[in-house]
């Protein structure tokens, strides 16, 4: 199995998304794990797929 590029490391008061390959945080800090996200992610990466995704965990933080 292959290293994955995007994987969730908790943080104080939640989850963020790190970047391997850029050595970086991607996206928000979430307060549950984005596990969905995640796969899409280091899977296909569909685009259209991705956006709804950050919109249903933006929503979740109102």
């Amino acid at each position: 199995m292959s290293r994955r590029r995007y994987v969730a490391r908790g943080v104080p008061g939640g989850y963020r998304i790190w970047d391997n390959r850029g050595r970086r945080w991607w996206g928000d800090h979430y307060e549950l794990c984005p596990d969905d996200l995640l796969s899409e992610l280091n899977g296909q990466a569909n685009h259209e797929k991705i956006t709804a995704l950050l919109k249903r965990y933006r929503a979740q933080k109102r």
